[in-house]
C-alpha cells in the first residue's frame, strides 16, 4: 500500500488530503493527516469563532479548487442565500467549509483509499534513500514508515521583541498569542491596551476589543505605522493584462515603481485607482519575483515590502470603515516607531517608544500589551522541534534572504547539500522565498493541485 503523510491540517494540508481522497484509482492508498492541536481544517487563520473576524478576500474568490471557482460560494449560499460573490464572510465559516470538504471527500472515496487522522506532534523525520521511504517519529514515541511526506506546517507564533527586560514576557499583562480568545476576553472592558503591530492581526484584535467597549483606548505601534488598505466594490473588467501593460519593459524595482505610479495617475480619470493595477499584477506576481536578481529582491524587501503588504492584503470594506471611524475619533491611535522597553508596575505597563526617525524616547502607560506582529517568517527562529531537526540534519535549506526554504518547482525540498528530495515536500508561507505570494487561498490552491499531481506521478498511478 502507498502511504502519504501530511503534517498540518490547515488549508493546505486539508486540501491536499481531500484531493488525494478524490483520486480515481484501483491502487491502495493510505493518507495520514497529522495535527498536534487536534483541530482539523482550522489552523491559525480559520480557528477563530468570532463573527467580527471576516475573510479578507471576497467569497467569490475563495474556492478551494481553481478548476471550480464557485465551489465555496455555492457552499456559503446554502448556509446564507444572501451571500454574494463580493461578500466578506466570517472566517469560521471558511473553517466549516474546509471541514465539510474533507468529510465529503472521505465519505465518497473509493474503498481502496482511506484517511487516518493522527493527533500527535511529529518530532523527527528520517529519509531512507535506498528504500524510498521515511521514518516519522511522534511525541508519544511511535514511529511510522511512509512513502511521501507533505510539510503543510502553516504559520508559527510571532517572535519576542528584543527588549532588555525579557522577564516582562512572563507577565499576566502580556499576551503573546493574539488568538487566545480566553485571555483576550479576560482583559477588563475599560483597560487601555497597546498592540505591537498595525497589520491585519492588530486590526482583528482591535475589533474584538472594541466589541466589548467601543470607547476603549487602543494604541498600535509598528516600524512604519502603516495600516492595511481597504477593498472596494468591483469596477468591471480589467483594463489589460501583463506587467508590460503597467510599466512597459521596466526591469528594476525602482523603474517598475515609477511605471506603476504613472499608470495609476493615467487611470484616475476613469474612476479607477491603484487597486486596478494590483489586480493586473496579481496573477503574475510570482513571475515578477522569479525574474528579480538577488539585489533587486533585497531592494524590494528593504524599501517596498511594507507598502506592498498593506496594499496587497486588504481589509473587508465594513472592517475598514469601523477601523477608520475608530482612528478618526481617537479611540485607536497608531504610532510609527520601535518598542524600546516594556516595564510592568502595580497599575499597568510603562512602554518606551522611539518614534521613527528620532532618537528621543517617549513613554506611555497601558494596562495590557498584545503581540500582533504576525507569524514568524524565519524558519531558523520557528519554535518547532520538527523544524529544528530538519534544519539541523540538513533536510531543509533556508534561502539566501531568509524568507523561507528552497524548493523545486514541484515543491520538493532541497537539502543543505543541494540534493532534491524524492520523499519530502513543502507547502505554505515559506514558499515566499521562491514565489513571494504564498499565503492566500488563490495561491495555495494552485500549489496544492500541482503538488497532488506530482504525488500521483511519483506513486505511479
Amino acid at each position: 500500500m502507498n502511504t502519504i503523510l501530511i503534517i498540518g491540517a490547515g488549508f493546505s494540508g486539508t486540501l491536499i488530503a481531500a484531493r488525494l481522497l478524490k483520486l480515481d484509482t484501483q491502487k491502495s492508498l493510505c493518507v495520514y493527516l497529522v495535527n498536534g492541536s487536534g483541530l482539523i481544517a482550522r489552523g491559525m487563520a480559520y480557528g477563530t469563532q468570532s463573527l467580527h473576524h471576516v475573510l479578507n478576500v471576497p467569497a467569490g474568490n475563495m474556492s478551494a479548487f481553481d478548476e471550480d471557482p464557485q465551489h465555496f460560494l455555492r457552499y456559503a449560499k446554502r448556509i446564507d442565500p444572501t451571500i454574494e460573490a463580493g461578500s466578506f464572510v466570517p472566517r469560521r465559516m471558511y473553517g466549516d467549509y474546509l471541514e465539510w470538504l474533507l468529510s465529503e471527500a472521505e465519505r465518497t472515496a473509493r474503498p481502496n483509499i482511506e484517511l487516518k487522522r493522527i493527533y500527535e506532534q511529529v518530532t523527527s523525520i528520517v529519509e531512507h534513500d535506498k528504500k524510498d521511504t521515511c521514518s516519522v517519529s511522534f511525541e508519544n514515541k511511535n514511529v511510522l514508515i511512509v512513502n511521501k511526506i507533505i510539510l503543510a506546517l502553516g504559520h508559527f507564533p510571532s517572535q519576542l521583541l528584543p527588549i532588555q527586560d525579557k522577564e516582562f514576557y512572563k507577565s499576566a499583562r502580556y499576551l503573546h498569542d493574539p488568538w487566545d480568545s480566553a485571555r483576550l476576553d479576560s482583559i477588563p472592558a475599560r483597560s487601555p491596551v497597546l498592540l505591537i503591530g498595525t497589520g491585519l492581526t492588530a486590526i482583528d484584535v482591535a475589533t474584538s476589543l472594541l466589541s466589548r467597549n467601543q470607547n476603549r483606548q487602543i494604541t498600535a505601534v509598528s516600524r512604519r505605522g502603516l495600516v492595511p488598505q481597504a477593498h472596494r466594490a468591483a469596477t468591471g473588467t480589467l483594463l489589460g493584462s501583463g506587467a508590460s501593460f503597467i510599466w512597459g519593459d521596466a526591469g528594476t524595482v525602482r523603474s517598475q515603481l515609477r511605471g506603476f505610479r504613472q499608470f495609476c495617475e493615467n487611470i484616475e480619470g476613469q474612476r479607477r485607482d491603484w487597486r486596478d493595477g494590483m489586480a493586473i499584477l496579481r496573477p503574475i506576481t510570482s513571475e515578477i519575483w522569479l525574474n528579480y536578481s538577488d539585489k533587486e529582491r533585497r531592494r524590494f524587501i528593504r524599501h517596498l515590502q511594507a507598502f506592498w503588504d498593506t496594499h496587497r492584503h486588504r481589509l473587508a470594506p465594513a472592517v475598514a470603515e469601523r477601523f477608520s471611524s475608530a482612528l478618526a475619533s481617537g479611540v485607536i491611535r497608531t504610532i510609527a516607531g520601535r518598542i524600546a522597553s516594556l516595564e510592568e508596575h502595580k497599575d499597568g505597563v510603562k512602554i518606551g517608544i522611539r518614534p521613527r526617525g528620532s532618537e528621543q524616547l517617549n513613554f506611555l502607560e497601558k494596562h495590557f500589551v498584545i503581540n500582533c506582529t504576525g507569524p514568524c517568517a524565519d524558519p531558523s527562529r520557528a519554535k518547532s522541534v520538527l523544524v529544528k531537526q530538519l534544519l539541523s540534519d540538513g533536510y531543509l535549506r533556508i534561502d539566501k534572504l531568509g524568507l523561507g526554504i528552497d524548493v523545486t518547482p514541484e515543491c520538493a525540498t532541497i537539502s543543505a547539500h543541494g540534493k532534491i528530495s524524492s520523499s519530502l515536500f513543502y507547502i505554505g508561507p515559506w514558499l515566499r522565498a521562491t514565489y513571494w505570494e504564498a499565503t492566500a487561498v488563490p495561491d495555495l490552491r494552485v500549489m496544492a493541485k500541482k503538488m497532488t499531481s506530482q504525488l500521483i506521478l511519483d506513486l505511479a498511478y
